[in-house]
């Protein structure tokens, strides 16, 4: 006979036989599966944030670049080319690394994906204008295109990522659930 779930409000989800059967009761999965499943799902949604970033952080590095050879001042030129691959990543993001996730509303979603995405700018602009302004003016090899990508790149991209990853997962596209492990 066909079980059916019901929710109570103590136990959460639990299965039931239709009334005037009996049947047995599925056992509780094992708790080693579900953390296995919920583990395996969080990789996979790493692997496909972490492509989307990788072609996000290529845009950035070479239009931050390529606005320093044009003669922009660094945090300028940082903001632009940060603006870009926001965009680029938003879409990347809502349409394939998170396209199970809660799409409400497309203009809340990118105006909340690029408020959260400023806070990460500022997390990179912080890191650069430390080690550029800050830092440059006692070592002076620091105020040089490699340190500025070091510090602005590298490290404010890394500190910057972790931030964006947690806020969008939280905030923008609302992983309520484990992410599920879809075998391909």
């Amino acid at each position: 006979m066909p079980r059916r779930p019901v929710k109570t409000r103590q136990r959460g989800r639990r299965w039931v036989t239709r009334p005037g059967t009996l049947g047995s009761v599925p056992p509780k999965l094992p708790q080693a599966f579900t953390l296995r499943s919920r583990i395996t799902g969080l990789v996979r949604e790493l692997g496909k944030f972490g492509i989307v970033g990788g072609i996000a952080f290529t845009v950035d590095f070479v239009l931050f670049n390529v606005l320093l050879q044009a003669g922009l001042e660094t945090l300028t030129a940082k903001a632009a080319s940060t603006a870009v691959a926001t965009t680029i990543a938003f879409f990347g993001n809502r349409f394939w690394t998170w396209r199970d996730g809660e799409h409400t509303n497309m203009a809340r979603q990118y105006s909340t994906f690029f408020v959260l995405n400023l806070i990460g700018l500022g997390i990179a602009l912080a890191c650069l204008a430390i080690s550029h302004y800050g830092l440059g003016q006692i070592w002076p090899q620091l105020q040089s295109p490699l340190a500025d990508n070091i510090a602005g790149v590298g490290v404010g991209t890394v500190l910057g990522t972790m931030f964006r990853f947690w806020s969008y997962r939280r905030f923008v596209f609302r992983v309520t659930a484990a992410p599920a492990s879809v075998s391909q």
